[in-house]
């Protein structure tokens, strides 16, 4: 009697990495929507859990700018650090399509 085959796993997910920015804003917006229930619950007024409430709010939005500038930062120094393809800078190579004369109107060609 020959042991019975495990079950095949199933292929893994390509999924795509989250946005660590998206998930730190979400997380933000999460708080500044508990953070004043929490308050009242304490025995805070309402006045000053809204104070809380704006206060947090506009810290949360002054680093989202933030965390958008720096990515923004980040992907143009990551292009101007990237190395350029000959063939699309117009530059002519020395590999199979480059390099050769190009004769002009005026230019004797051999």
């Amino acid at each position: 009697m020959s042991a019975p085959h495990p079950a095949p796993h199933p292929a893994p997910r390509n999924r795509p990495t989250p946005d660590t920015a998206t998930v730190v804003i979400r997380w933000a917006c999460f708080t500044c929507a508990l953070v004043p229930l929490v308050l009242v619950w304490s025995g805070t007024s309402v006045a000053g859990a809204i104070s809380a409430t704006l206060g947090l709010s506009a810290v949360t939005w002054a680093c989202r700018a933030l965390l958008r500038q720096a990515e923004r930062g980040a992907a143009r120094s990551a292009n101007r650090n990237r190395p350029v393809c000959p063939a699309r800078s117009g530059e002519a190579g020395t590999g199979a399509h480059g390099g050769g004369r190009i004769g002009g109107a005026n230019t004797p060609v051999d």
